[in-house]
């Protein structure tokens, strides 16, 4: 097999994977701020680093994955005001939102999935570290600020120099800030702002900031140098680049080995965000489409380019996944392992160990297709299937997926839904209500009233079901 290869943004450049410790991987991912419902930016997020997770597992690895929740901020703190709720309860139902919709894209879970307020006690002692160093500083305002200017490497991961960034900044006249690229460390309190969100310190009562929480929980999980840090490209600046200089302004020594990023959702040409509007939740693309349709759409395309969000996108995904399936439906993968040895199982591995690149291995998943259908081997059955779980997908039972059944848990209620065939003024047949209009149809036919069964086809097909008669008189469907 290949050795991986890792696009890494510190470098600017794809760079041979060589773990701290052999044989192990330790790899931590900006998770979700959960004020609201994730979006598709969210899902992509997800996806990716779980796809990135399994082949490294895969490999032979022993990965340590941590993924975050920033359960305290200033825009889950103003959302519990204005609901008139405690931020535990805010953030206890939207993570149980994240969970469902992580669950319904077939997301494993992390190894550690920390939330913010339960380290702010290792975040109070990398602030302390940080002053002790001359990084940090009380401000008028009773804010701790980091000195920006005062750790020479900042700006290494983003590319952006200091005097670039100081360009057009202005000093916010209320701000206790020596300068404007300072960012807060510890926000001294407010006396308008819940008791839950008054932490106490040696520098007063007030909370941490967005920034040292992910320093302080990757530090006290995977140490003060790990192998992988992830996340959206959004947030190279300033998140990552804060990261870094906390991190290696307090420990004196590198923080991370290999930074990921995986490239923005876009909508008409435009990022996709909740400041533009322009954005979709998971679960209202899940009612249109079928979750494994939205997780293919997502590793169809490479980690690091945009990712084109449309209808008509997803409608395509969903007819190549179904081309997938359609390979498996009447040929039984035989039950040996996957063979490594095999020539597309090997360009499966290059295409992954070339910084992930998902739209090469698709290729190989549809060349496997192509050879099950023109075969009918159950050994290439198999390595389809095999080939095409290490990344999440192909694991449901074709005629399943024809059917457009899946079970998901929304809401923490957990319903059989007929996902992917969602449309307005449409209604949708059950499978007990579908396989009695074939059985009338069927009817019809043996009586010669084809008028009949023209017109229950059309039915089913103005529902979007599709039927394909079969030799001997057996007819089977399949959901648009």
């Amino acid at each position: 097999m290949s050795v991986l290869k890792i696009y890494n943004t510190l470098a600017r450049e794809k760079q041979f994977f060589s773990p701290m410790q052999p044989g192990k991987v330790s790899m931590y991912v900006c998770g979700m701020t959960v004020y609201d419902y994730c979006h598709l930016g969210h899902a992509r997020v997800m996806v990716v680093f779980d796809m990135v997770q399994r082949w490294l597992r895969a490999s032979g690895f022993d990965v340590t994955y941590v993924r975050n929740i920033t359960d305290i901020d200033d825009k889950i703190i103003k959302r519990a005001v204005e609901n008139g709720e405690s931020i535990s309860q805010l953030t206890h139902r939207f993570i149980t939102a994240m969970n469902e919709d992580a669950a319904a894209l077939g997301v494993e879970k992390p190894d550690h999935e920390p939330r913010a307020t339960q380290y702010v006690p290792q975040m109070l002692g990398l602030i302390e570290k940080l002053e002790q160093n001359g990084l940090a500083y009380k401000a008028a305002d009773g804010d701790v600020n980091y000195s920006v200017r005062d750790f020479p490497g900042y700006g290494k991961l983003s590319g952006k120099s200091l005097d670039d960034l100081r360009a057009g900044e202005r000093v916010d006249v209320n701000s206790g800030k020596r300068d404007p690229l300072d960012f807060v460390l510890w926000k001294s309190s407010k006396q308008s702002e819940p008791d839950e969100v008054k932490w106490d310190s040696q520098w007063g009562k007030g909370r941490p900031g967005w920034h040292i929480e992910c320093s302080a929980m990757a530090c006290a999980l995977l140490g003060e140098q790990f192998d992988i840090h992830g996340g959206g490209q959004d947030l190279q600046f300033p998140h990552h680049e804060n990261e870094i200089a906390q991190s290696e302004g307090a420990h004196q020594h590198t923080f991370v080995n290999y930074w990921m990023h995986n490239g923005f959702v876009r909508i008409d040409n435009e990022k996709m965000s909740k400041s533009l509007g322009n954005f979709f939740t998971i679960r209202e693309v899940l009612k249109k489409y079928d979750p494994e349709v939205v997780r293919f759409f997502i590793l169809r395309a490479h980690y690091r380019s945009p990712l084109n969000y449309s209808d008509a996108h997803l409608d395509d995904a969903k007819g190549a996944l179904t081309r997938l399936y359609t390979a498996l439906k009447d040929i039984a993968p035989d039950d040996q392992p996957l063979d490594w040895n095999e020539a597309h199982a090997v360009r499966f591995a290059d295409a992954m160990n070339d910084d992930f690149n998902t739209p090469i291995a698709v290729s190989v998943l549809f060349d496997l297709a192509n050879e099950v259908n023109r075969t009918k081997s159950a050994i290439a059955a198999r390595q389809l299937k095999r080939l095409a779980g290490i990344i999440g997908l192909l694991q449901r039972d074709p005629k399943d997926f024809s059917h457009g059944s899946v079970t998901v848990v929304l809401e923490g209620l957990q319903a059989s839904t007929n996902l992917g065939n969602v449309t307005a003024g449409v209604a949708l047949f059950d499978h007990a209500e579908i396989d009695a209009l074939i059985q009338l149809r069927a009817g019809a036919k043996k009586t010669k009233n084809f008028a009949e069964a023209d017109r229950i086809r059309n039915e089913l097909l103005a529902n979007g079901i599709i039927l394909e008669d079969k030799p001997g008189g057996v007819t089977e469907w399949r959901r648009t």
